[in-house]
């Protein structure tokens, strides 16, 4: 295995150095038709029932719009078939699972997965039968995750995961790479292909992102440290979504300047997390099994964009059949609805059970109550727990700044819940669950310094140009 990968490696090597080569008018088309397909379905905003999306989010939300008042039952017997295959894959192990290693890897899974499976589809189970204690199914815990967030996961999953090859298998991703590299790399230092997952996340979901990169990890293109960075510093929130959380918190009128210090705020802790630990301890090495396949570097002699067009026209001409895209999409699908699914009800309902039920984030909030005083911002004490709350789900801050008064503590309190950008209830599973090297002390870390450097913006914004 190590001699396959070393011939891997040096094969790679010598392809880095190589000059442009010529393509045929096919392979040119393969990259340009495609990538502009994923271009348009990613990353370009359009309107769409009076807020703007991106063509996977109008494709999702019109399922989710007709199969609405179903999902919950289908996913609910989604999950209880991944316990059953994952009994089935870890102690029967039939052939069929055995001699697929898509299957082997989701259903013979260890025993936390398989239990954090049985936990999901018990509490899908109650919830979708209000069965057992009223603290697992009520509408602020496992109801917000059966009937509001696994419906969103699952339509938008469904189309992410089936069309993202016309992202990262087409040439798209060595084209805008190459271009934007001399940027990217100097101000986050990492490769110029990191503005994808952004643009992804930003145009359309913050969980679309987090999948990307780690797909984009598995295949080589990122190392450990690029990868979490940016899986936990560019999963940005959605305009779409900043719009209703500005909306539900009664500040949509002010929709521009608030975005604007989202923005600003998130960009300085994107520059400076990636170079505090724990993120700046990550070793710059890559996926085990496939090793470095990434180099964004352009040869003597030629010029940056006609190397990235050669770069992408080469990795398009790598794609032999439709048949294998169509099964790396559907394969992506699969992972996400047996494999994430169940995670995100487990431990979302938990989470959202802590922090509806449990005093947890009160304590822990105090803390922060006198920060919040020097900071000036009145009603201190009740805007504490949501610098925290929004660990369990992005939106729970807004749930807790609703009921504040002051214009000026709802607007940091909105600012910060999409800024922070770790949440269990969907990103922190999807990443825990990934091949990306971080666990959750990290996740805890990291969501911490977020808070801890864009609060102090976000105030500051608010007070001198908006209040």
């Amino acid at each position: 295995m190590n001699i396959v990968r070393a011939e891997r490696k040096v094969v790679f090597e010598q392809n880095v150095t190589e000059q442009p080569v010529s393509y045929s008018s096919r392979d040119k088309l393969k990259f340009i038709i495609p990538s502009l397909l994923g271009l348009f379905l990613f990353l370009v905003p359009i309107p769409y029932q009076g807020k703007w999306t991106i063509g996977v989010g109008v494709l999702a939300e019109s399922l989710q719009a007709i199969f609405n008042p179903y999902l919950p039952l289908f996913m609910t017997t989604v999950l209880i078939l991944s316990v059953v295959l994952s009994f089935v894959g870890r102690f029967m192990q039939p052939d069929w699972i055995v001699r697929s290693r898509f299957l082997d890897d989701l259903f013979n899974v260890s025993g936390f997965w398989i239990t954090m499976r049985v936990l999901g589809s018990v509490f899908a189970i109650m919830t979708l039968n209000q069965l057992g204690p009223e603290f697992i199914w009520s509408d602020f815990t496992g109801g917000t995750v059966l009937n509001s967030l696994v419906p969103v996961l699952t339509t938008w999953f469904l189309f992410a995961g089936l069309l993202m090859p016309l992202l990262l298998d087409f040439g798209l991703m060595e084209y805008i790479g190459t271009v934007v590299r001399k940027i990217m790399r100097p101000l986050f230092k990492l490769p110029g292909r990191s503005s994808i997952d952004a643009m992804a996340s930003w145009m359309g979901s913050g969980t679309v992102g987090v999948l990307i990169t780690t797909k984009q990890y598995e295949e080589g293109y990122y190392s450990k440290r690029e990868a979490a960075v940016i899986a936990t510093n560019f999963s940005v929130a959605s305009i779409a979504f900043s719009l209703v959380v500005i909306s539900f918190i009664g500040l949509d009128h002010m929709f521009v300047p608030f975005y604007l210090t989202v923005v600003v705020s998130g960009l300085i802790a994107a520059v400076i997390c990636p170079r505090i630990p724990p993120l700046s301890r990550k070793e710059e090495t890559y996926y085990e099994p496939v090793g470095k396949q990434i180099s964004e570097d352009v040869p003597d002699g030629v010029s940056r964009s006609q190397w990235a067009v050669d770069k992408a026209v080469g990795k398009a001409s790598e794609v032999k059949s439709a048949k294998n895209v169509v099964v790396s999409g559907f394969q992506n699908v699969l992972d996400i609805w047996f494999g994430l699914i169940p995670l995100v009800m487990a431990l979302g309902t938990i989470a959202l059970v802590l922090a509806e039920f449990t005093p947890v984030f009160d304590y822990l909030a105090y803390p922060f109550v006198p920060i919040l005083e020097l900071m000036q911002l009145p009603e201190a004490k009740a805007a504490a727990p949501a610098m925290l709350v929004g660990f369990a789900d992005m939106f729970l801050p807004a749930v807790v700044g609703k009921s504040i008064e002051s214009e000026l503590t709802r607007f940091v309190i909105a600012g910060i819940s999409l800024t922070q950008l770790i949440y269990m209830s969907e990103v922190g599973i999807l990443l825990l669950k990934s091949k990306i090297p971080l666990n959750l002390f990290e996740l805890v870390v990291i969501f911490l310094q977020r808070t801890i450097i864009t609060l102090p913006i976000i105030v500051v914004m608010a007070h001198l140009f908006f209040f």
